[in-house]
């Protein structure tokens, strides 16, 4: 038998050649080169069961290794090198090839001599998908002969990223890919980056809905995601003489393996017309009609056979669309026109946080919830796999078979609408069909920023989506009366908690609407929920207390741990077995090896390495040299004022001017790295990233500084680019004001990952800080409570600028043109906002900023303490997996109960 020595997957591995072996190689090997003495490398290999990897590459070239074998694996190690990638046998690798040939031939019509990457990759994802079909089939008919409640998560937004890797690390089938890929003589990360990323969303809340979906599968609930199959996701971001400019997205260009169009639940939506009133209710009529055609993607649970469906809608003519409608005459015109209906998914609103009211915004959110309440009454009514028969028709029971999840405000429309189907067509008495929607939809919010709440025009209302209108004016007035009965004589709480703002333009508050109509409502953290109760929704609060509820946020282990940093993976196993992967609190074991040398060692030497795999990556994109011993202090999200990249900004200037004056003293050196991306229409967001890279250009340029800091700008930030930084960072800025973040779930993916957070009170780093123990985390600035008595006597920006004089001098810097010589006023507007418009008050936070990274410089010094820190961290997040997140959900909320069980796979005997 032999073995040789291959580059592969950014690592060394030394693969059995031949049959694989049940002995583990010793870890010695002897290499032999032509015409040089034989070289010993010792120790370290991780052994797979055919592969070894080596930590660090060779120093050598090879021809030839050989070496001996060792004692037999104890069932132990073979079971934790089993689980994590999964088992690389003969067959499976066999199959995958044939299977891989097989796509190449006939799903893509092509041979080795003219496939090109792309085609290789497609191959790929069509045999892996291969493993997803058979269990997709086999769960949706476990659902259809067990019948249980099944939960629809309504989101306009979800961010997927790639497919390809997630669904190799839930299948089991890593190591048996990676293994056949290399057989084939191919490359998997070079195959891996060929795909898309699925950039169906702004930021957390789309990604947020991703890793939920990925928990519901893997807890075994039947769960649907539904959403809009947006042609353009969020655009791709180019950075072009230090200024953010925007690309389409076309990410749909070549084709999506994953997903599968389902033309036969093809289901028309209404808009525009007019109601008539007749004595057998209520007709909307002469409706313009607009197609939902569903694509279907599966969605694997973490081997356990599950796969759920996310379902999202693109947009249709109909075929007689126009011709009479619009009655123009031309038929060449008349086919054109169809793209107006089209449009309704053509591109996701690059907007976060920011409430746009567009009437194609308000067309999409009614789109979506139009087509999906079609689909969900349909899968009431018909209870047996495949049959068009009505077995259902007691629509008492839905609440007890269908549970209604809002992913924020822009779904809202499900309760007109669900209404609407019940009282018109379904001819439910009003009361009735009140309390079943009450009981089936369930409302998750999502900020507490004013300009985020959707308030949407009457007249836009009126035009667009009359009957809705009606509907909501009678849901008004029910709840006015229920308010005015409970609280007698205020009419100031009536007008706060009317469903309708009077005052200037008339509007609906959809927020008030999806409390009025769910029977739970929750915010996305502890400190985030009691805000709501206690501000923004007090009022509703008072009268219905038993509502309001708290869902802190949550990751999925999978992507962002298992599937981002195998290296942690593998070394948390070791320790404490693979079960923490279903179940993150597990990860509490780990505080029994704080002090363990080794293990201290094996996380740092992990970290190590990601950051020189990052450092590579950076190097080729941006042409900056990075030092991969300076500590990787990364701030990625999207651009807003209120996540407060300026003080991020202060800091650098304030460093960078610290190492000017004394270019003698031992500085901590730091790689600083933001990234994001800044809504396209909002000027100050764009302004924050050009300061940002004109600081870069100065700090990365200046020799009295070297490679003690380096600023980057990480450019097109998204899933894919998360997946890399994430690992290898070592500091996690998390620096909104507090008050401002909902939750954050970026904070919990870098505390997963081993980075140490800076950051304040605010959204989920409160509960991070109780997890990991205070002292393991950063934590400045002022307290909610702080913030709201600045509030009252008011902030004043120029107390601080005059007082504190590293302050002033970085202000006077970006002021007076030293980050931007040839434009000096380039950067007036931010300076402004600073000093006269700054809502999030970033002066009032920056002395305790600078002094809580003077501790962070000083404990990176002492590596060992560091490294300790970072465990804690890691033993800490166990609370923070999406799973536990969904557990909550469906048993506080849904009222179904998760499940471990594995499904029987489709190759089981039934």
């Amino acid at each position: 038998m032999t073995l040789q020595l291959i580059h592969f997957k950014s690592k060394w591995q030394i693969v059995f050649l031949g049959a694989i072996p049940e002995e583990v190689r010793c870890n010695i090997i002897h290499l032999h080169k032509d015409g040089e003495t034989e070289r010993k490398a010792t120790g370290n290999c991780h052994h797979h069961i055919n592969t070894f990897l080596l930590l660090a590459p060779p120093l050598w070239t090879h021809t030839q290794i050989s070496g001996t074998m060792s004692k037999p694996l104890s069932d132990h190690d073979k079971r934790k090198q089993i689980s994590v990638r999964g088992l690389a046998g003969v067959e499976n690798v066999t199959d995958l090839k044939t299977n891989f040939n097989r796509h190449l031939h006939f799903t893509l019509v092509k041979d080795r001599n003219v496939a090109t990457r792309r085609d290789y990759y497609f191959a790929l994802a069509n045999t892996v998908r291969d493993h997803l079909v058979g269990r997709w089939i086999r769960t949706q008919q476990h659902y259809y002969e067990k019948d249980p409640k099944r939960v629809y998560y309504l989101s306009l937004e979800f961010y997927m990223g790639r497919t390809l890797q997630n669904t190799m690390v839930n299948l089991a089938l890593e190591n048996a890919c990676d293994e056949a890929v290399y057989q084939l003589g191919l490359d998997m990360e070079e195959l891996e980056d060929i795909e898309e990323d699925a950039g169906l969303g702004n930021g957390g809340l789309g990604r947020l809905a991703a890793c939920f979906l990925d928990s519901m599968a893997s807890l075994g609930l039947a769960a649907y995601g539904y959403g809009i199959r947006y042609e353009f996701g969020i655009f791709n971001q180019k950075i072009v003489n230090g200024w953010q400019v925007e690309e389409a997205d076309d990410w749909l260009r070549y084709g999506n393996p994953w997903e599968k169009a389902r033309p036969e639940y093809m289901r028309p939506v209404h808009f525009y017309g007019r109601t008539e009133h007749h004595p057998d209710g209520v007709k909307w009529v002469d409706t313009q009609v607009v197609l939902a055609l569903p694509y279907d993607t599966p969605v694997p649970g973490y081997r356990n056979n599950v796969v759920n469906t996310m379902r999202l809608w693109s947009a249709k003519a109909p075929c007689e669309f126009n011709l009479k409608d619009f009655n123009v005459g031309g038929y060449i015109q008349a086919v054109l026109d169809r793209n107006l209906a089209e449009n309704i998914s053509r591109v996701l609103y690059p907007n976060d946080n920011f409430f746009e009211g567009k009437e194609l915004r308000l067309k999409q959110e009614y789109f979506v919830v139009a087509a999906t309440l079609q689909d969900i009454i349909r899968r009431f009514k018909v209870s047996k796999f495949g049959s068009r028969e009505i077995a259902r028709t007691d629509f008492n029971k839905l609440p007890e078979k269908v549970a209604i999840q809002l992913n924020d405000t822009h779904p809202a429309l499900a309760i007109p609408e669900l209404m609407r189907v019940l009282v018109d067509e379904e001819k439910l008495p009003w009361d009735k069909a009140w309390d079943i929607t009450v009981r089936t939809c369930a409302y998750t919010n999502h900020t507490v920023l004013p300009e985020a709440l959707e308030r949407w025009p009457i007249d836009l209302f009126q035009n667009l989506l009359p009957r809705h209108l009606e509907i909501i004016y009678e849901i008004n007035r029910r709840h006015l009366e229920r308010v005015a009965s409970l609280f007698p004589g205020d009419t100031d709480r009536m007008r706060r908690m009317s469903l309708i703002e009077e005052g200037g333009i008339k509007r609906v508050n959809m927020a008030h609407l999806c409390i009025v109509g769910a029977h739970a409502v929750n915010g996305v953290a502890r400190i985030h929920s009691d805000i709501l109760k206690a501000t923004v929704f007090k009022d509703f609060y008072e009268m219905d207390p038993h509502k309001f509820q708290n869902k802190t946020n949550g990751i999925t282990p999978r992507r962002w741990l298992v599937m981002c940093n195998p290296g942690l993976a593998e070394v948390i196993a070791e320790r404490i077995g693979e079960d923490f992967i279903r179940d993150l609190d597990q990860l509490k074991k780990l505080l029994k090896f704080v002090n363990d040398e080794a293990f201290i060692r094996d996380v740092a030497k992990v970290k190590q390495e990601n950051k020189l795999k990052f450092a590579t990556h950076l190097e080729e994109h941006y042409k900056v040299k990075i030092n991969p011993n300076s500590m990787f202090d990364i701030q990625v999200k999207r651009i807003h004022e209120y996540k407060r990249q300026l003080l991020n900004c202060l800091h650098i200037i304030t460093f960078y001017n610290r190492i000017k004056k004394e270019p003698n003293k031992q500085w901590s050196p730091r790689t600083i790295m933001i990234g994001g991306k800044a809504a396209p229409g909002y000027h100050t967001a764009k302004m924050i990233i050009r300061l940002i890279t004109a600081i870069g250009e100065v700090v990365n340029n200046d020799p009295v500084v070297g490679d003690r800091l380096k600023v980057i700008f990480l450019e097109n930030y998204r899933v894919t680019l998360a997946e890399k930084a994430v690992p290898a960072a070592d500091l996690s800025e998390q620096i909104s004001t507090a008050g401002t973040e909902a939750s954050g779930t970026g904070n919990m993916k870098f505390m997963l990952n081993g980075a140490l957070t800076i950051g304040t009170m605010d959204g989920a780093n409160v509960e991070m800080a109780e997890e990991a123990g205070e002292d393991n985390i950063f934590i400045f600035g002022m307290r909610v409570e702080d913030v709201e008595a600045m509030d009252k006597k008011g902030y004043n920006a120029s107390e601080y600028y005059n007082r504190i004089p590293e302050l002033k001098q970085a202000i006077d810097q970006i002021a007076g043109g030293f980050f931007s010589p040839k434009q000096p006023d380039l950067f007036k507007d931010i300076v402004n906002l600073l000093m006269h418009h700054d809502r999030f008050k970033v002066f009032a936070d920056y002395e305790d900023y600078i002094k809580c990274q003077e501790k962070v410089s000083a404990l990176y010094k002492k590596p060992k303490e560091w490294v300790k820190k970072v465990i804690y961290n890691i033993a800490g997040s166990g609370k923070f997996s999406s799973d536990r997140t969904i557990s909550q959900y469906a048993r506080e909320i849904w009222g179904v109960e998760p499940s471990l069980e594995k499904i029987a796979a489709p190759d089981d005997p039934k």
